[in-house]
């Protein structure tokens, strides 16, 4: 609403609440832009909704206040202090109720790669410490996954890159793919809630982190702790193959594979059906062979048993009567015929085989049996 003025015959006069709305009003229809300065008055309280500081120009002296929401301010975890020089992109605007013109921060930077460079080393000496990056967490990728999570930016080359490959290798691959913001501020929250999309999709059994090449600054987000602690946190083996060779962003460490393209991703993450098949034709030669050689040892042995077999008969016999000629042996030996044939004789009385002498007395009939006749006999004398 537009500021009205009080009138005073022919004077127009503002109350200060109507100049600053009015002041207000006119600098939000100013673009935002980027402001750069040093950090100096930084001041951040738990219970403030904002976080308050000045900066100031090195070379002038000139300064300028600075508020920025707290949350969008911790997520960007830039540790800053003062001294630093930083790049503020903001929009200006004035403070109504105490007529303070300020600059509303939506993104802050620091200025220089060094600077970058000096937070992701600490950051990486950090992650390292906690374990993140040891060899022993790696996980195996699944030789046969059954689908194949592709987590991309919108439309990238990437995607095409990695579908193309996929769709050579392994037709039947089954890619679930989630595209969402890969570079820029917004970038390493939608990598994290993507990621977490995509571990939730039923048979997901390996997830792949892929963009193609750009600058480091574009490359940052695959350096966020958000997301390298999403990618060490994710339930299925990951593989990154994020910008060129040359590139190593920190979740190529926390990975448990790195490939340097989203082509060499596609190798590791899906078999090559040509391959495949080469190899299930030399099974299947080496089954057939192998079949072979031991349907041919059986039917060697099978004959072998069969000619055991049909011997088997004739050596019964031939023991068989082995063992009736010994036994007959035996019998003969203890035939009573075998012991009258050795000189010995049976002699019988009226009451049978005489076996004692008392059987018999002096004058008694007996009858002697030879092994060649006999004859008969009378007692004449018995001895005890």
């Amino acid at each position: 609403m537009k500021p009205e003025p009080l009138l005073y015959g022919d004077r127009k006069v503002y109350t200060v609440s109507a100049f600053n709305r009015g002041v207000a009003s006119w600098l939000e229809r100013l673009p935002t832009l980027w402001v750069e300065g040093e950090v100096t008055e930084l001041r951040s309280q738990r219970g403030w909704a904002s976080v308050f500081f000045t900066l100031k120009d090195p070379g002038e002296g000139a300064s300028l206040a600075v508020t920025m929401p707290r949350g969008a301010f911790e997520s960007l975890k830039l540790e800053l202090a003062d001294g630093d020089r930083v790049h503020v992109f903001g929009r200006p605007e004035l403070w109504e109720a105490r007529g303070s013109f300020q600059l509303r921060a939506l993104a802050i930077e620091p200025i220089g790669l060094g600077a970058v460079l000096a937070s992701l080393e600490r950051l990486k000496r950090k992650l390292s410490a906690e374990g993140l990056f040891a060899a022993e967490r790696k996980r195996p990728l699944p030789v046969f996954p059954r689908r194949v999570g592709l987590l991309t930016g919108h439309d990238a080359a990437a995607k095409r890159d990695f579908l193309t490959a996929v769709a050579a290798r392994f037709p039947a691959a089954n890619v679930v793919v989630a595209e969402t913001y890969v570079q820029g501020a917004q970038a390493p929250q939608a990598l994290v809630s993507a990621l977490a999309a995509l571990c939730a999709e039923p048979e997901v059994d390996v997830v792949v982190i892929s963009r193609g090449g750009g600058s480091f600054e574009d490359l940052l987000p695959f350096s966020d702790e958000r997301v390298v602690r999403a990618v060490a946190a994710c339930p299925v083996p990951v593989v990154s193959a994020v910008g060129h060779e040359q590139d190593v962003p920190l979740v190529d460490l926390v990975a448990d594979a790195r490939a340097s393209t989203p082509t060499a991703a596609a190798r590791l993450v899906v078999p090559d059906e040509q391959e495949l098949r080469e190899r299930l034709e030399g099974l299947r030669v080496s089954l057939a062979r192998e079949t072979r050689r031991i349907l041919e040892g059986a039917r060697i042995a099978l004959e072998r048993d069969g000619e055991r077999l049909a011997a088997s008969p004739a050596l019964l016999l031939e023991r068989k009567r082995a063992l009736l000629d010994g036994l007959a042996g035996r019998l003969r030996a203890l035939s009573p015929s075998a012991t009258l044939a050795r000189g010995y004789a049976v002699v019988r009385g009226e009451s049978g085989i005489v076996r004692s002498s008392a059987d018999v007395e002096p004058g008694s009939k007996v009858d002697v049996e030879l092994a060649y006749g006999g004859f008969g006999a009378r007692v004449d004398e018995v001895r005890p």
